[in-house]
């Protein structure tokens, strides 16, 4: 099992550590919904370095990432810009999704899910038919990601740059405690907005400890993947393994909005999807809210109002900050639309839920 350049810290804090894609990552520290509060009302710590980092570079660069991804990176055609993509498998599935990192005219990064690492890599190499040069620096890089309201303040105390400067899905090289060429970018997977570093490995300890220095008067917790999972959940984004996956396509897991069908852009699979799109599917990822108490989890089924199976749940929760339970799940045509009642079967009752919007809650009230 590997370690990240953080664990000792980790385990310094007394992190409950479990294994996770190969990694021993902190799953929790002192506690899910006290985790998930912190980064909701002020700020959370997490350490991401397991996360996969490839870059793309030379003159046909561009060629492989527009072939390989379902989004079309002429929309983010200037260095400094992210776009959130997927990888159709060329079977009408998701090989995985990811953020693409316009680095330079010729450079990208593409930063992969950490499961997925291998099998991404072999997939874009077999597919590199135009010669691009693929490099896996993921070893070399550690992320470390500081979300919640008071995010900015907090880590602007030792970072260079002025991060009010670095919108949403974009990003900038700066300096965080005398460290240089920090990568740092605005993407987010908790919906409570904050910044997301790639640094030197060899500089990761020094970093996180310069952004717990810089809370001096906040609250800043660490938290773990517990608690990163109930608050992108949350928000309303999907996990690879759970929503998505080699056997749901982007029309299918609601991804629709990252899959272009503009001219030129001749993605793997764009042919089988924009058919899809056109005639419709028999099935979509839909996200819900239990009327009655109950806690959807993972693979509970879905049913209509004559106890019909119409689906199942992908991801599911009791949500720290609604204290209702919350899910998404794939539901057959005619169950889709908002509103819709349906029933999750918890052990053996029937338990109402309706079809919602996300993200489930108003970040509004939590300063974004």
């Amino acid at each position: 099992m590997k370690n990240t350049p953080l664990t000792d810290i980790h385990r310094q804090l007394g992190a409950k550590m479990t294994e996770f894609a190969g990694y021993d990552m902190p799953l929790e520290y002192s506690g899910v919904n006290d985790e998930h509060m912190a980064v909701r009302e002020s700020a959370g710590l997490f350490d991401v370095s397991h996360m996969g980092e490839f870059i793309i570079k030379g003159p046909k660069a561009n060629d492989l990432v527009q072939k390989i991804t379902s989004n079309d990176i002429q929309l983010i055609n200037t260095p400094g810009k992210i776009q959130y993509n997927c990888m159709p498998n060329g079977k009408g599935g998701i090989v995985d999704d990811l953020l693409v990192y316009h680095l330079d005219e010729n450079e990208y990064m593409l930063v992969v899910n950490a499961a997925n690492r291998e099998k991404d890599w072999n997939w874009i190499n077999t597919n590199n038919d135009v010669g691009a040069e693929i490099i896996d620096d993921s070893e070399s890089i550690a992320l470390i990601a500081i979300q919640g309201p008071k995010a900015t303040e907090i880590l602007q105390k030792t970072a260079s740059e002025n991060l009010d400067e670095i919108k949403f899905y974009t990003f900038k090289n700066g300096t965080i405690a005398g460290v240089n060429n920090i990568t740092i970018s605005a993407t987010g997977y908790t919906g409570s907005g904050g910044f997301e570093l790639f640094i030197n490995a060899r500089e990761a300890q020094k970093i996180w400890e310069s952004i717990v220095d810089a809370a001096t008067g906040y609250t800043l917790k660490p938290a773990g993947l517990a608690a990163r999972d109930t608050l992108r959940l949350e928000a309303g984004l999907c996990l690879y393994g759970n929503d998505i996956d080699e056997t749901t396509s982007p029309i299918e897991g609601s991804l629709s909005w990252i899959t272009k069908f503009n001219e030129g852009n001749n993605f793997i699979d764009r042919q089988r999807l924009e058919k899809q799109k056109q005639e419709g599917v028999s099935r979509k990822l839909k996200a819900f809210k239990m009327i009655e108490k109950g806690i959807p989890r993972h693979g509970y089924k879905i049913f209509n109002e004559n106890t019909e199976e119409i689906g199942e749940v992908t991801s599911g929760t009791m949500s720290p900050v609604l204290k209702e339970g919350i899910g998404m799940g794939y539901l057959k045509k005619g169950y889709t639309k908002k509103g819709t009642k349906i029933y999750i079967k918890v052990r053996k009752k029937y338990v109402a839920a309706q079809v919602v919007k996300t993200p489930f809650i108003d970040f509004k009230q939590y300063g974004q």
